[in-house]
């Protein structure tokens, strides 16, 4: 089963970037949920809502919540 977070060297991999690099996309992906009241953990970032952000994935249920 996939995790519902995805961490920094997962975010590296995935888009094929540096370590660093992918701390600062979580940061501000954090940043953009922290404006909308989320509790974010530092490193970390919601699956689902890295890959709307990133891919344009919709939900698959409109009612869900990250």
């Amino acid at each position: 089963m996939e995790s519902k977070i995805i961490r920094a060297e997962e975010v590296a991999k995935e888009l094929d970037v540096s370590v660093p690099y992918a701390y600062k996309i979580i940061r501000k992906l954090n940043d953009e949920l922290k404006a909308k009241g989320y509790i974010t953990v530092a490193g970390r970032v919601n699956r689902q809502y890295f890959n709307e952000r990133l891919y344009g994935a919709e939900r698959k249920d409109e009612n869900a919540r990250l």
